[in-house]
Order: structure tokens, then sequence, then C-alpha cells
């Protein structure tokens, strides 16, 4: 058996395929981790969605920023935007099941057998493992009950920035949100900030990426994660792995197989679905 990780997929579902028969993945006996962002910017959403879950116990995701996006348009919370090209998986005859499936899913993946952990964003150094599965369970809680679009709804915004047990009600959940969906740089005490999305070489002093603060979890675990195609997958310390490659913008899906930390790549085709002009990786 194989554990095969794969970064945001973002929609582009003949790439995953292609990445999927290159590896000769095979469910059943090999294990799909998928680091969020199913859906969004790229043209297959609603095959990618129908395909994941259709694999059943052999995949296992997170979800991502977008992925929430997506729960909130299908709420009637935010606007369908074109460029997320999700109209089509909105009007399936299948949405209801497939979005009622997707808001069921988890924000965190642990395996304490491999000492791996993923979120979509990572974590924040503020909160040892236990403190992170069980933030996780209380966004995934609201998620999955009838009362999720009172929580989609309040979910937008970049405050709190800092974590503290006391925190409650609905300034818990966003905080929570935000930590493991949309972060990327934190101050050095570990507090979020939501606003940098430049690159870390470009990064405003004090400001570092939330892998280069050391905490609880990334002293112990290895952490998978997608959401900064900016990285392009590199600059990580030892143990921390970006898998968003920016398939969507004209880059790479990318997969690591875990047991040898071999990676494999498959090439976007957004070139030619965007008629050849030019892409450029976004975060």
């Amino acid at each position: 058996m194989s554990t095969y990780l794969i970064g945001d997929v973002h929609g582009c579902y003949d790439e995953l395929v292609a990445l999927l028969q290159q590896v000769e993945f095979t469910p059943g006996k090999d294990i799909l981790w998928l680091t969020g962002d199913l859906v969004a910017r790229g043209p297959g959403s609603l095959e990618v969605l129908r395909f994941v879950r259709g694999l059943g116990d052999s995949a296992r995701i997170v979800l991502g920023n977008h992925d929430l996006h997506l729960l909130a348009v299908y709420a009637g919370i935010s606007r369908n935007k074109p460029k997320d090209r999700v109209s089509q998986l909105l009007e399936a005859p299948d949405a209801d099941e497939l979005l009622n499936w997707l808001r069921r899913q988890p924000l965190i993946q642990v395996d304490e057998e491999k000492k791996l952990v993923m979120a979509h964003a990572g974590i924040t150094p503020q909160w040892d493992l236990n403190t992170a599965m069980a933030c996780a369970r209380d966004v995934e809680a609201v998620l999955s009950s009838d009362s999720y679009p009172l929580f989609l709804d309040a979910m937008y915004g970049d405050m709190p920035n800092n974590w503290s047990p006391e925190l409650s009600g609905l300034a818990r959940l966003r905080f929570i949100t935000n930590s493991l969906t949309r972060m990327r740089y934190c101050f050095p005490n570990g507090q979020l900030d939501m606003y940098c999305k430049d690159t870390p070489e470009s990064a405003p002093a004090p400001l570092k990426p939330w892998f280069a603060i050391s905490g609880p979890v990334t002293d112990e675990y290895s952490v998978i994660f997608g959401h900064w195609a900016s990285l392009e997958g590199k600059g990580t310390p030892e143990g921390i792995y970006g898998l968003d490659t920016g398939c969507c913008w004209g880059g790479e899906l990318t997969c690591l197989r875990w047991e040898d930390k071999t990676y494999f790549t498959q090439p976007s085709n957004r070139q030619q679905d965007v008629g050849g002009g030019e892409t450029a990786i976004a975060s």
C-alpha cells in the first residue's frame, strides 16, 4: 500500500486523473490524501467532486478556503464569481448530494503511525496537536449541522487573529477557519497576519511564514499543506511539505509518495484552457 499526497486540485480534473495514472494509484489498496481546494478556477470542479467522493475510504481530504466559499455560494450567502467556474457544479442534478458530502469533510487529517498531519493552510504555531484537532472538530460540527449557513455567513473576516482558549462563539470559529484554511504569515509570537501574500523573500519584517516559527506540532510531526501556490513547493524546512504548485494557474499538479518521499508532477492544461495566453502563479 502506498500513500499519495496531492496538492490543491482546483477543478483540474484531467490533470488529477493523469497524475494518478502516472503513479498507478489503485483504489482499495493505496490511499490518496488531498490538501483541499478541490474546486474553483479549473474547468472540472464537478468531475473532481464526483471522482473523489467515489473513492470512498481510499481518499482522505481536508477542506480549503475555496471549498468553504463554494459552500457559502451554495447556501446563498456569497456570490457565484464567474472566474471560479463552478456554475456547472451548482446546476448539476447531484449538486445537493455532492455539496452536502463536501461540508461533512474534515479540516485536519492525522496519521499517528506516520506522524503526519495535513491541513489546507497549515497549523498555527500557537497550537499543539490536541488543540488543533479539538478546534477543527468545533468547525466540523457546525458545518455538518443544519445551522451551517450561520457559520458560513460569519466566517469572512480577518479578526480575531490571536489564539486564546477564551475565544468563543463565531469569533472562535472564524479564527480556527482562518488558521486552517487561509494562514500564510505570522508574527514571531504566532499571531496571524492575514494581509501579506508576498513570497517569503519579499515579506516585510517581522512577519515569518507560519512554518518558520517553531511550534508543538511541527516539532513532532511532518505537516502537509497546500494553499500557497507562489511557494511553488520550495523553501520549507525539513518535515514541512507545501504541495500547491499552481496547477490552475498554469503550473503543475504535484504528488508526493510518502513511503519513499518521491515527487511526481503533471503539467497543467491551463495554457490550452485559456487559449495559449499568459498565465501567472497566484496565491
